[in-house]
């Protein structure tokens, strides 16, 4: 099963190189010279980098904060984080406007790791009787945190920048501008290294501790895993929902809940599918492209509503 995972992945990355608003002719490619070179090195090999990182680092936050909150509908859109990380990006444009992105990537995480500190804490705090309830107290919380975002950005007259991190779009990702998303690289091997007490952690917290594991601090470097991830995709392609939740859930059905096995098909289903959307996105209205943020919201909210569907029968 896994070689037919990495078999469509395999064939949606080829896909992804081959097209575009521009036609490359393969003879420049082959003889690594032209405006077709050019175009493959400086703009599409980039695109489709950021595509699958973005991908598996959105994926794999879905599943880690699914296990600390012990909930199989919250990922970073429906707890808050990628509005935070909005919110952080709005602050360092006023508060560091010369910081450039790395600055712009550190306001975000801080924003993200709180906010996801203070979601968690609500949510430990609340008895819920339905599991549902845990996304809609996600969601009002993130619009809470939208809320303010736009209120600053109305209040520092820099709403049009706001503009630009409110949906995930790929066309603007070229050597040299989207380098900062390799950081998901060493965050997925963190990841997998701590897969274990990860499935440990989703138990609760009376299990895990008493299986030695120190609750506080795994669940700590989860969010902090999930805050640099959230922070780096936010700042390179902007806001992209839904694949942190759906992929995760899907994958769990059909292969349980066991991230040392599972991490590695949830790590390619995430990258697929944003694949999927991001190809879509082209096809649709060509040679223009759909941005990306628009695609997987439709594509992920509609596998959302069926897993609610699945989950309440």
């Amino acid at each position: 099963m896994r070689a037919s995972w990495l078999g469509l992945f395999v064939l949606l990355c080829g896909a992804s190189l081959l097209i575009g608003a521009r036609q490359m002719a393969w003879s420049q490619v082959w003889s690594l010279s032209g405006d077709a070179w050019l175009t493959l090195t400086a703009s599409r090999l980039p695109r489709l980098a950021a595509l699958v990182l973005t991908g598996v680092g959105l994926s794999v936050c879905g599943v880690i904060l699914q296990h600390i909150v012990r909930n199989k509908f919250v990922e970073p859109g429906t707890a808050g984080g990628l509005d935070a990380a909005k919110l952080g990006i709005l602050v360092s444009l006023v508060v560091a406007p010369a910081a450039g992105a790395t600055g712009r990537m550190l306001f975000a995480l801080a924003f993200c790791f709180v906010a996801s500190l203070v979601f968690v804490a609500i949510i430990r705090r609340i008895r819920f009787k339905s599991a549902l309830l845990v996304p809609v107290i996600g969601l009002m919380y993130g619009g809470v945190l939208s809320a303010l975002a736009e209120f600053y950005a109305y209040r520092n007259n820099i709403l049009q920048s706001m503009q630009g991190w409110l949906l995930g779009d790929f066309s603007r990702v070229v050597q040299g501008s989207y380098e900062i998303i390799y950081l998901i690289l060493p965050i997925v091997a963190l990841t997998y290294l701590y897969a274990q007490r990860f499935t440990v952690l989703g138990m609760g917290e009376g299990m895990a501790s008493s299986l030695g594991l120190n609750y506080r601090a795994t669940a700590a470097v989860g969010l902090m895993l999930v805050a640099v991830t959230v922070s780096a995709t936010v700042i390179t392609v902007g806001a992209i929902p839904f694949v942190g939740l759906v992929i995760p859930n899907l994958v769990a059905l059909r292969y349980g809940d066991n991230l040392s096995r599972t991490l590695p098909i949830v790590a390619l289903g995430g990258a697929s599918l944003l694949l999927v959307c991001d190809i879509l996105g082209r096809l649709l209205i060509y040679p223009f492209e759909v941005p990306i943020g628009l695609t997987a919201g439709c594509v992920g909210g509609v596998l959302f509503f069926a897993l609610i569907v699945w989950r309440h029968r």
